[in-house]
C-alpha cells in the first residue's frame, strides 16, 4: 500500500477523530477492510475509472416485489430478470434483503444474514454473477428490535457506546427532520433512562459515529458485502449519519470526511467498487456529495423525478429545462444517477428553489386527482410541509394539469425516455417498468403512504398481463426494452459524454450529447406535450453533409429537408449515421 494512501487516510482519520491516535486507528481500518492483508491495490483507480458506460442501466427492485407463495422471492426474482431484462439493464439494485423489523427493510436487525423469507447469500450472489448488483448500506441507524441495540440497553460492550444519546435540554432547534416524529425517544437501559436520537423513526435507532468502533464495524460490514458480490454501494441516508445539537445535524464537516474515507477505501479495493449517496436534498447540498472528486463515484440526482413530473403534467419543460442548463456536469470520475420514481416517492425538498410554490402546489393536485398521496416533514418551527408524493408513476402519467387524456402511455414513455438521454446512467424503479398501478389496498393494510407504490406482484398473474400485448404491462415493458437496447449501442450515451441543453420551445426539452471520442452526436428532443410541434432541422444545427437518422424511428433527417414534426409525447434521438 502506498505511503500516499497511508498519509490521506490518516489526515481524513484527524479529520474525524481529531483526539484519537491516528496512526493507531489507520491500521484497525487496513484490518477491516482487508481482514486477510491481501487484495489490496498497489495504486488508487484513475479519476476516468472505467466504472461505467453507456450500456449501465439499473432495475430497482424488492427482494419481494413478485411472489407466487410457492418459490423463494429471489429465485422468482431472477427467472423474471433472466426473461425480461438481460441485455436492457446490467445492474439491479435490490433494496435492503437483509432481517429488519420495520420501514420494509431500512430497520435492519443483522446485516450478515439474507431475510429467510426471500432467500440466501446463494441467491444474492448467483444474481451478482449476472447483473451488478447494488446493496443498501444503511449506516445511520439499525432496528431497535436488533441483538446490537438489545445489548446496548443491557449496557454490554461495545454496544454500549454505539447509539447516540441526547438531552431534551439539548439546543436541537435547528435539527434539519424528514420526519414528523418526536427526534428523542426516552427508553430504559440497565443504567438508567436514556433519550435516543431517531432521525426517522422509533424503530430506527441512529448509530454514533463520533465512537470509532461504529464505523470500524461498518468496514467489516462493507468488506462482507463485497465478498458476496456487491458493486455499488448505497449509502442510505447519509447526510444525517453525524451529530452535534447546535447544528443542522446534517451534511457536517465529519459526514463528509467519512464518505471521502470510504471512497478512498473502495478505490484501492481491487473490486470495481461505486459509492453512490442518497441525499434527498436540495440541489447544492446533493451536489456537495461529489467533493472534490474524492466522495461518492455516483450521486442521485434528486430533481430530476417532480421537474420531469412537472413538465409532463403542465406541457412546458421551462423549469426542468432552466435546471438542466444549470446543472455542471458531472466531475471527471464522478456521475449522476438519474431516476423519476423509487420506492419512497417523488421527493418535494430537491424541488425548493426550482419551482414556484403555486406549479408545486398544481404539480400536488395533479398527483392526488390521479390517487397520489402526499407524507409531510416537520419544520423548525413547528409546521409542517410536503416532503414526498406518493403515487405510482405510471397512474400519476394519467392526469396533466388540464386532466386526464389520450396519450397516457405516450407521456410515461417520454418520461422515461428523457432519463435515458440525459448524461448519467439511468436506474428505473421495477413498478415503472411494470405500469404498476397504485396499490390503496397495500396503503389501508399497512398503514404508511409509501405502501402505495410497493406492490407484490403475484408472479403468475404478472406473466400473464405481460404475454398480453394489449396490457399496459407489456406495452411499457417492450417500449422502455427496446429504447434500453437502443442507448446502450451509442457512444454518445456514455454517462460522462458531453452535453448541451437545447434552447427549444416550451413544449420541448433537448439535449446535444457528443461521445468522448467526437464521432458520434445525438440530439435527443422530446415533446412533453399534447400538441404536435414542427422543429426546423437548421433550428437544432444539424451539420449539412452529415447523414442523419432518428434513432428510435428510423426515419433519416435532412438538414436542408422539411420541418421535423414531433407528435403529442414523442420522443427522437436523431444521430449523425456510424
Amino acid at each position: 500500500m502506498s505511503n500516499l494512501f497511508h498519509t490521506r487516510l490518516t489526515e481524513l482519520i484527524g479529520q474525524i477523530y481529531p483526539d484519537l491516535d491516528a496512526d493507531i486507528l489507520s491500521s484497525q481500518m487496513v484490518e477491516a477492510f482487508w481482514p486477510d492483508g491481501t487484495h489490496r491495490r498497489k495504486r488508487s483507480r484513475l479519476p476516468s475509472n472505467g466504472l461505467w458506460s453507456e450500456h449501465d442501466a439499473v432495475l430497482i427492485t424488492y427482494g419481494d416485489t413478485i411472489r407466487d407463495g410457492k418459490h423463494k422471492p429471489l429465485d422468482l426474482l431472477e427467472d423474471f430478470l433472466a426473461r425480461n431484462m438481460v441485455g436492457v439493464v446490467n445492474g439491479v439494485h435490490i433494496l435492503p434483503f437483509f432481517p429488519f423489523s420495520s420501514d420494509d427493510g431500512f430497520a435492519v436487525t443483522d446485516y450478515h444474514s439474507v431475510n429467510p423469507q426471500l432467500g440466501d447469500w446463494t441467491d444474492i450472489t448467483r444474481i451478482a454473477q449476472t447483473f451488478h448488483l447494488m446493496s443498501d448500506l444503511v449506516l445511520n441507524h439499525v432496528s431497535s428490535q436488533g441483538a446490537w441495540f438489545t445489548d446496548y440497553r443491557q449496557g454490554k460492550a461495545p454496544y454500549d457506546r454505539f447509539f447516540y444519546e441526547a438531552n431534551p435540554e439539548d439546543d436541537l432547534s435547528l435539527v434539519v427532520r424528514p420526519r414528523t416524529t418526536p427526534l428523542l425517544q426516552e427508553i430504559e437501559t440497565r443504567d438508567g433512562p436514556r433519550h435516543v436520537w431517531c432521525t426517522f423513526s422509533h424503530d430506527q435507532i441512529d448509530l454514533d459515529f463520533s465512537n470509532p468502533e461504529v464505523l470500524l464495524e461498518m468496514l467489516r460490514i462493507i468488506r462482507m458485502h463485497i465478498d458476496k458480490g456487491v458493486r455499488i454501494l448505497r449509502l442510505d441516508a447519509v447526510a444525517f449519519i453525524w451529530k452535534e445539537p447546535g447544528t443542522t445535524c446534517i451534511h457536517l464537516p465529519q459526514t463528509h470526511a467519512i464518505v471521502q474515507l470510504l471512497r478512498l477505501l473502495c478505490d484501492y479495493a481491487t473490486e470495481p467498487v461505486v459509492l453512490l449517496t442518497e441525499t434527498n436534498v436540495p440541489r447544492s447540498e446533493n451536489l456537495s456529495y461529489f467533493g472534490n472528486r474524492n466522495e461518492a463515484h455516483a450521486i442521485y440526482n434528486f430533481p430530476l423525478p417532480p421537474l420531469i413530473l412537472h413538465a409532463m403534467q403542465s406541457g412546458s419543460a421551462r423549469y426542468l429545462h432552466r435546471w438542466q442548463s444549470a446543472m455542471p456536469p458531472a466531475q471527471l470520475g464522478c456521475a449522476y444517477l438519474n431516476f423519476t420514481a423509487s420506492h419512497d416517492g417523488i421527493g418535494m425538498r430537491p424541488a425548493e428553489g426550482l419551482l414556484p410554490n403555486e406549479e408545486k402546489e398544481r404539480m400536488i393536485e395533479t398527483a392526488k386527482a390521479a390517487g397520489g398521496l402526499v407524507s409531510m416533514r416537520a419544520l423548525p418551527n413547528g409546521q409542517e410541509e410536503p416532503y414526498e408524493l406518493n403515487c405510482s408513476l405510471f397512474d400519476a402519467m394519467r392526469f396533466t394539469f388540464k386532466g386526464s387524456d389520450m396519450h397516457h402511455l405516450q407521456r410515461f414513455l417520454c418520461s422515461q425516455t428523457i432519463v435515458m438521454s440525459l448524461e448519467g446512467i439511468p436506474a428505473f424503479y421495477i413498478h415503472s417498468f411494470l405500469a404498476t398501478p397504485n396499490d390503496h389496498d397495500a396503503v389501508a393494510r399497512r398503514g404508511m403512504n409509501r405502501a402505495i407504490n410497493r406492490h407484490r406482484w403475484h408472479y403468475p398473474d404478472l406473466l400473464e398481463c405481460l404475454a398480453d400485448p394489449a396490457s399496459d404491462q407489456a406495452r411499457v415493458m417492450h417500449g422502455l426494452s427496446e429504447r434500453l437496447r437502443i442507448r446502450a449501442r451509442q457512444p454518445a450515451f456514455h454517462p460522462n459524454a458531453t452535453q448541451f441543453t437545447l434552447a427549444m420551445d416550451d413544449r420541448l426539452f433537448g439535449v446535444w450529447r457528443q461521445s468522448l471520442d467526437r464521432h458520434q452526436s445525438i440530439f435527443a428532443i422530446h415533446n412533453v406535450s399534447s400538441e404536435t410541434v414542427l422543429v426546423s432541422p437548421s433550428r437544432i444545427n444539424l451539420i449539412e453533409g452529415d447523414l442523419w437518422v432518428d434513432l428510435l424511428s428510423g426515419e433519416d433527417i435532412h438538414p436542408a429537408g422539411p420541418e421535423i414534426p414531433f407528435a403529442p409525447y414523442q420522443c427522437r434521438w436523431i444521430s449523425n449515421r456510424q
